[in-house]
């Protein structure tokens, strides 16, 4: 099978000095739906004694959210296949951790 030269997978990843799922869960979800994408799933795995790790699986692909408190940051990486979509999460995205 030949891979697709036409489809084109943008790619977000950046860490951010904030671990909190209770704000960090719904900012992204406010971001997604800000950006245009269409939330199919979510699901979630709080670790012990510490760490979290969400997944929202998009029509458009995927966003993950993985905390390090023992860090004081967590990572978040946003796949997606249209640019448009991916541009306003990342301006979002900066925006607001400019704000932090």
């Amino acid at each position: 099978m030949k891979p697709q030269e036409d489809i084109t997978i943008y790619n977000f990843r950046d860490w951010i000095e904030e671990t909190a799922p209770a704000t960090l869960v719904p900012k992204l979800k406010n971001l997604l739906d800000l950006s245009g994408y269409t939330v199919v799933n979510f699901t979630e795995h709080h670790f012990q004694p510490q760490g979290y790790t969400c997944i929202w699986l998009l029509a458009e692909s995927h966003l993950a959210l993985h905390t390090f408190p023992e860090k004081g940051q967590s990572y978040v990486e946003l796949s997606g296949c249209r640019k448009e979509m991916n541009t306003i999460f990342v301006r979002g995205f900066q925006a607001w951790k400019a704000l932090l």
